[in-house]
């Protein structure tokens, strides 16, 4: 049953459709399961359950069954061996057993392609492997064997294939291991073939992502095969990790690669096998490429290197594996570890070395997972920046402070909590490999900068920020190890500081000119009228302080390291403001004598230190023009809506000193917060007065 009907294939080839009603089928049945006993009929249904999860029809397996009893009935006791199993069924099998002729003839092609492989070898001599050849030849001629030779003619055929297969058969086993055969040897590519097609059968063809409930019992049925195939348990548990790991890559359902790692640690941490055994598995050599460079390896090896290969594939890219899928990022890495790490020995042989015992090793893997997936992600980055910067319309080296900054943040959040089991300076070593990245490309920039352009306000701000978020990165491991934060010996620092200080400073010394020009021209237009029937103030006020709070709030936009100097030059910008305001709106008044009416014409006398002597009556002087101008403006209306005004600019004042306060708090550090305090409401009134 095993051998009949089936394809024998790699698990990288594709599978072939699956015929709907026979899902159907099967599914239905899978619904109406039942806890099975230890009776004939619970193991029929076992085996029925074998042959539908490998996809053999129930026709094709009633005529294999019938064949294979008849081949049982006829041999006397003794080992059995895949060549005899085969020569029985193409003894007993005929065209008319399948539905069509395209099936007959693929499945008698496959069993010469096996029976080829079963008897072509080093051990055989020439008269012998002709012999072989040329019978194999008319087994798979449809014509010749199917209607010009006769039922005896056909026999006379196996008959040879049969005595080459008997004279191998007496070939006794290279190890000395009970049970042991030459094909265990000489076919073994077949028989792992074999073996992990009979694996594959664990897994649910209707989810391939899972295991079926029998797969226990399906276990013991495959385990006896063993004698015939030459698996051993360690063989066995290596075999399935490797299929379990296979139907992970495929399926990408994370407890398979739990199991997979499970039945790796088993292989890893078995007892030692008798030498012999240990020697017939180190013959079991496969061939593999990595690098260009072709390796010799015993099967073991090969299945843990080709973990491992894939696994590092992975892990030195994790950033673009593993960002959408963190559940499998820790399940990866535990695997790459237990398969351990393969290298050149000195004589050329390869050497794989268990990282779960050997700490430094792992350590020393992991951060070379680190440099070259954080490497990766940066260039990837690097490379699609400039078109990004076309599309968004920003410098690109602020599109690439932000995009390094998602990657710091995904180190902290999601990479290294897992890494840090194995290397805890994990997070260390990706903050000081994406400053010193970005870093050279921010140098030259910074050296080019005279002033404070929007390109240059938006790179000194994703400079900074993604400064921080490494430091911040760079901290959470110095914690969790209990180091000592030494950024100055890791990082030298980007100069923003120093090259944000200056042109900030330029930048506030021109919003001067610009403000008073605003705030004249609001003068100039003012008619001291209130601006409703609620707001009794001038329009002009308003409007000086809308444009204060604009610059205001244009200068903490700015979102750039700043010190008391710039602040000051702010306030002494705002104090110059509204000192210009109050000097024009004090020139359209007049001095306070110039309001009292005169006095009427009796009383209109000077008064005389000498009572006895006659007054002297007053003279009147004529007001000058401008002052009679002036007075003639300064209604009683005029005049409170310029008081209404000034106590409008007080509260204004109030407002806009905690606003700063409330700014210069948020963009300062600790060491400078005590300027949070700064008032700015006595600075301009104090001055005012």
């Amino acid at each position: 049953m095993v051998f009949a009907g089936v394809e024998v294939h790699s698990f990288g080839d594709k599978k072939k459709e699956k015929n709907s009603s026979f899902l159907a089928g099967l599914k239905n049945k899978r619904d109406k399961r039942h806890p099975r006993s230890q009776s004939p009929e619970s193991h029929s249904e076992l085996v029925d359950t074998i042959r539908a999860q490998m996809q053999i029809s129930e026709a094709m397996d009633a005529f294999v069954r019938q064949r294979l009893a008849e081949f049982a009935s006829r041999r006397a006791c003794g080992q059995i061996d895949v060549p005899q199993i085969l020569l029985g069924l193409l003894n007993g099998i005929v065209n008319s057993n399948f539905l069509n002729e395209k099936s007959y003839t693929q499945w008698k092609k496959r069993q010469a392609n096996i029976l080829e492989e079963s008897l072509t070898c080093t051990n055989c001599i020439m008269d012998e492997q002709q012999t072989v050849g040329i019978s194999l030849a008319k087994i798979r001629n449809a014509e010749e064997w199917d209607f010009m030779m006769s039922p005896s003619e056909r026999a006379e055929v196996l008959l040879a294939i049969r005595q080459v297969a008997l004279v191998l058969s007496s070939v006794p086993g290279h190890f000395g291991i009970p049970g042991e055969t030459y094909y265990w040897s000489a076919c073994y590519h077949l028989n792992i073939r074999l073996y992990e097609k009979l694996l594959f059968s664990v897994f649910d063809i209707l989810e391939e992502g899972q295991l079926i409930e029998e797969a226990d019992e399906i276990f013991s049925i495959i385990k006896l095969t063993w004698s015939i195939l030459g698996i051993t348990q360690k063989l066995h548990d290596a075999l399935y990790g490797w299929v379990l790991f296979q139907q992970f890559v495929q399926t990408e359902e994370a407890p398979l690669l739990d199991h997979a790692t499970k039945e790796v640690k088993k292989v890893l941490y078995a007892e030692d096998t008798d030498g012999n055994e240990e020697r017939y598995m180190n013959s079991l050599l496969c061939s593999t490429s990595s690098s260009g460079s072709e390796m010799r390896l015993d099967l073991i090896q090969a299945i843990f290197t080709s973990m491992s290969l894939w696994c590092d594939s992975k892990l030195q890219d994790y950033h673009l594996h593993f960002s959408q899928k963190s559940r499998f990022f820790a399940r990866v890495m535990t695997m790459a570890l237990a398969v351990g790490m393969y290298n050149l020995g000195e004589s050329g042989e390869i050497k794989l070395t268990n990282s779960d015992n050997l700490s430094k090793i792992a350590a020393r893997k992991v951060r070379t997972c680190i440099e070259r997936s954080v490497e990766a992600a940066s260039r990837r980055v690097a490379d699609t920046i400039d078109l990004g910067s076309k599309i968004d319309r920003a410098h690109p080296l602020a599109l690439l402070a932000s995009e390094l900054r998602l990657i710091a943040e995904r180190e902290l959040t999601v990479f290294s909590p897992v890494l840090h089991h194995w290397c805890p300076e994990a997070g260390m070593v990706s903050a000081i490999w994406l400053h010193r990245f970005y870093g050279e490309r921010l140098e030259p920039f910074l050296k080019r900068v005279t002033s404070l352009s929007e390109d240059v306000r938006l790179v000194l701000h994703g400079a900074d920020a993604l400064e921080r978020s490494l430091i911040e990165l760079y901290s959470s491991t110095c914690e969790e190890n209990g180091l000592d934060y030494s950024f100055t010996q890791e990082f030298d620092h980007y100069q923003i500081s120093i090259i944000a200080r200056p042109i900030i400073l330029d930048w506030v010394i021109a919003q001067h000119a610009r403000i008073l020009e605003w705030t004249g021209r609001a003068f100039n237009l003012e008619d001291w009228g209130p601006l409703s029937y609620q707001q009794k103030q001038a329009a002009s006020a308003v409007e000086v302080f809308r444009i204060i709070e604009e610059t205001v709030d244009q200068f903490f936009g700015l979102n750039l390291l700043m010190d008391i100097t710039h602040l000051q030059a702010l306030l002494s910008i705002l104090f110059h403001t509204l000192d210009a305001y109050l000097l024009n709106v004090v020139s359209q008044l007049v001095e306070k004598h110039h309001l009292y009416p005169y006095a009427p014409p009796l009383t209109r006398y000077k008064e005389t230190t000498f009572p006895i002597i006659k007054k002297k009556m007053v003279e009147c002087v004529p007001l000058e023009e401008e002052v009679n101008n002036k007075l003639n403006e300064l209604t009683i209306s005029k005049l409170c809506i310029r008081l209404n005004t000034l106590q409008y600019i007080q509260k204004q004042i109030t407002t806009l000193e905690d606003g700063i306060r409330r700014s210069w708090a948020s963009v300062r550090r600790s060491e400078d917060r005590r300027w949070c305090k700064y008032s700015v409401y006595s600075w301009v009134l104090g001055t005012c007065n």
